[in-house]
């Protein structure tokens, strides 16, 4: 059980942490992919937790975090659905006969975990949850590493953790994404949204956000009406800062990788 309390010091840590997080440049790539595989499952993930209260992104990050999105495995811990699990939290589900279906065991780790019972589904409030599905062992008993099960793969995570349960290495490197650093892809990507507080905020359709900015060229020295909507656009996202000036060159292009994956058309940096 979580023994660490949601206080407004900690929700201003996750708000400025995740202001603040920049993916691994490496890993720029790998981030869109996991999101957008995420994002395609979403009527699955809704599925279940529609029904529960919970959010269908949070579902697919757990399932990311504990199943590497595998629809064989349990939610719980990664343990394969043709039994039930032997990891920790071992011999679940408690009901019914395996193999058991992805729903079955993903709904029941929700309940075991208590996260069927969490309403503050504000962006600290998600943090907060996501951080407690893993356990809060880095906060109190390694204070000097930010989880990688928020924070891996980004600026914020470098070295330390539990190679196994119970076990810590200082020199041990997660591989992992973190489920903060999906969160905020989802968000660049516009399957989420948050307002400046952090509360969840109404959001267009993905597509209709990015997909009519895929014609704008790589052209820092003509302004061009459609570069200057999607600089304004690109505006909106936390720590991206462009001159709203219609000249689509090199920051422009980075601050449209950040968000998309990829370089804008034209872009001399695409091989």
């Amino acid at each position: 059980m979580a023994t660490v309390t949601l206080t407004q010091a900690l929700r201003d840590e996750y708000l400025r942490l995740f202001q603040m997080c920049r993916v691994n440049l490496e890993a720029t790539e790998e981030v869109t992919n996991w999101a957008q595989q995420i994002a395609a499952n979403k009527a699955r993930y809704s599925g279940i937790g529609d029904a529960l209260s919970v959010p269908w992104h949070i579902v697919g990050i757990i399932h990311y975090r504990e199943c590497s999105l595998n629809f064989t495995q349990h939610l719980h811990n990664g343990d394969p659905l043709t039994g039930r699990t032997k990891n920790e939290p071992k011999g679940r589900p408690l009901t019914g006969s395996p193999p058991f279906s992805f729903e079955e065991s993903a709904t029941d780790a929700l309940q075991y975990d208590g996260t069927t019972k969490w309403t503050n589904w504000s962006l600290p409030g998600t943090l907060y949850k996501l951080e407690s599905y893993n356990g809060f062992g880095y906060r109190q008993f390694h204070p000097y590493v930010l989880s990688p099960y928020l924070w891996g793969k980004s600026n914020h995570y470098i070295r330390g953790g539990y190679p196994r349960d119970g076990v810590w290495s200082d020199t041990y490197v997660n591989k992992q994404l973190g489920s903060a650093v999906l969160l905020r892809r989802l968000a660049e990507l516009g399957f989420v949204a948050f307002d400046v507080d952090g509360a969840p905020a109404a959001h267009e359709d993905p597509a209709s956000i990015w997909a009519k900015f895929e014609e704008v060229r790589y052209n820092p020295a003509e302004v061009v009406a459609l570069a200057q909507e999607l600089q304004r656009a690109l505006n909106q996202i936390p720590g991206i800062h462009l001159r709203e000036d219609g000249q689509a060159g090199q920051r422009t292009s980075d601050a449209y990788k950040r968000v998309t994956g990829h370089y804008l058309k034209g872009d001399p940096r695409i091989g």
